[in-house]
């Protein structure tokens, strides 16, 4: 039996998901752009931090995220370069999706298998070096 979310599902132009994704995003970011994260209250510590008291790989990514809708790429680079440096590769990425849901063509090569752990060594270093006090003034946020 076919579920009535399904069917609605159905009937939905593929390019709506990445529409209402882009949309949430902007809704987002300009929330975050207005509500600062520098200033304390506004939003729950971070979850790894408060229970570990360890900086996660995403901490400072809400500030970064802040200072980026106010063009402050050096602020941004200070609260979580990885989160700089994500951003475009998101937006790229979210891009190729609209792209490709509304019947354009986009021709990419998939990364290989052992790019992704590259990756994920690369998020899990990055989660361990800015841990270390003598790396705190580059990495820490």
């Amino acid at each position: 039996m076919v579920e009535p979310g399904e069917r609605l599902l159905a009937r939905l132009h593929p390019s709506v998901a990445p529409l209402v994704v882009g949309a949430a995003g902007l809704a987002a970011t300009a929330y975050i752009a207005s509500v600062d994260p520098h200033e304390g209250g506004h939003y729950p510590t971070c979850p790894s931090l408060y229970l570990t008291g360890f900086y996660c790989p995403g901490c400072g990514s809400l500030r970064a995220i802040h200072d980026l809708a106010h063009l402050d790429l050096a602020g941004a680079w200070g609260m979580n370069p990885l989160a700089v440096i994500a951003l475009p590769w998101l937006a790229w990425r979210w891009l190729r999706w609209a792209l490709e849901s509304a019947g354009v063509s986009v021709t990419t090569r998939p990364a290989p298998g052992w790019a992704l752990y590259l990756l994920a060594g690369a998020v899990i270093l990055y989660g361990i070096l800015r841990n270390i006090p003598a790396l705190a003034p580059w990495l820490a946020p």
